[in-house]
Order: C-alpha cells, then structure tokens, then sequence
C-alpha cells in the first residue's frame, strides 16, 4: 500500500522557517510528480506547490512565491518544502500529495503534518 509520512511541523513565529520531508513508501515516485496543499481551521483545501517528476519545473501558489520551495530527492523517494519567511497566515495543517498512475490527479495523500505560525 501507498504511503506518504509527512514531518518536519511545528510551532515558529514569525519570519522564522521550518523544512517539511515527505516520504514515500510502497511505490517509487521518480516517474511522477509530487507536491503539497494546506488547510487551515474553517477553510477549504489549497494547492501550495508541486514538482514534476525530474525537478525540471516547479509550481506554487502565489500566496508562497518567493518564501517557499518545493523539492525531490528521487533517490530517497522523498519531498521537500523550504519555507521560510512565514506568516501567521500560513497556519495549517499541510499534505503531501502524490500523482496517481495516469497522471491525472493527486490520488495519493499523506496525512498531514501542523505547522503553527505565531506573531
């Protein structure tokens, strides 16, 4: 079975940065690509970033350009988000995501990790 440990939350103030890890088990992912979405109290699920396959294109939201990066260690099977500069509005709980067979869709999710950020 597909699984996806998120780690790497916690509580920071703000300004301050945290590094996420994603690892993947059950299935290689090198051929597919990976990415993360948060959801805050009260507010729907987000996209925040994703990475293609080789790490040759990135994608992020524009609430996170420029403070955070996504990357992939193929060879680990694992996930990276770098976020720094963060804000009280950053607050929630953030997935990583996996991209299913077909390439398609984010079929596979972890189960989150909290990141708290104080002000």
């Amino acid at each position: 079975q597909v699984q996806l440990v998120e780690s790497g939350g916690g509580l920071v103030q703000a300004g301050g940065s945290l590094r996420l890890s994603c690892a993947a088990s059950g299935r290689t992912f090198s051929s597919y690509a990976m990415g993360w979405f948060r959801q805050a109290p009260g507010k729907e699920r987000e996209f925040v970033a994703a990475i293609a396959w080789n790490g040759g294109s990135t994608y992020y939201a524009d609430s996170v350009k420029g403070r955070f990066t996504i990357s992939r260690d193929n060879a680990k099977n694992t996930v990276y988000l770098q976020m720094n500069s963060l804000k009280p509005e950053d607050t929630a709980v953030y997935y990583c995501v996996g991209e299913g067979l077909g390439k398609s869709a984010w079929d596979y999710w972890g189960q989150g990790t909290q990141v708290t950020v104080s002000s």
